[in-house]
C-alpha cells in the first residue's frame, strides 16, 4: 500500500475500491479519525474498520471515476478534493446504485505511509 506521495494514495484508494480489496489499511489507527459516507459518520479507526469491512462484502462491481481530484501536500499533512461517479451493486439486495459524489478529506504521513485521518462523501441528492 506504499504510494510516494498523498496524491497517489488517493487514487490506489479508488482502485481498492474498485478491485474490492480492503479499504480500511488507508485510514489511521487513531480515535480522532473521521469518515462521512453517503449514508453514515464512522469515528474512530476500530469503527470506520467495522464499516469498510461490511461494506466491501455487500458491495460488488464498483466504478469509481475521478473527474477533479485536487491534492496540496504539505510536509506530513495533505488534503483533497474530488467529484467522482461512483456506482456499486448491493450484494444484499442485488440493487445497483450509482451516484456523482463530492469528496473530500485529510491525509497524514504515519512512517512512510500516507494515511486519511479524515474522509466526507456525499451526494447532492438522497440514497
Amino acid at each position: 500500500m506504499n504510494a510516494a506521495d498523498a496524491e497517489a494514495t488517493v487514487r490506489k484508494y479508488y482502485e481498492s475500491l474498485r478491485q474490492g480489496e480492503p479499504l480500511y489499511p488507508y485510514f489511521a489507527d487513531d480515535d480522532s479519525l473521521v469518515k462521512f459516507g453517503i449514508t453514515e459518520q464512522l469515528v474512530g479507526y476500530e469503527t470506520v474498520e467495522e464499516g469498510l469491512r461490511e461494506q466491501t462484502s455487500q458491495s460488488k462491481d464498483w466504478t469509481v471515476t475521478s473527474h477533479e481530484l485536487r491534492v496540496t501536500q504539505r510536509d506530513r499533512h495533505a488534503w483533497f478534493s474530488d467529484t467522482v461517479e461512483m456506482a456499486w451493486t448491493d450484494t444484499t439486495s442485488g440493487t445497483r446504485r450509482e451516484f456523482d459524489s463530492r469528496w473530500s478529506g485529510t491525509l497524514a504521513k504515519r512512517g512512510e505511509d500516507w494515511k486519511f485521518v479524515g474522509m466526507h462523501v456525499s451526494a447532492p441528492h438522497q440514497f
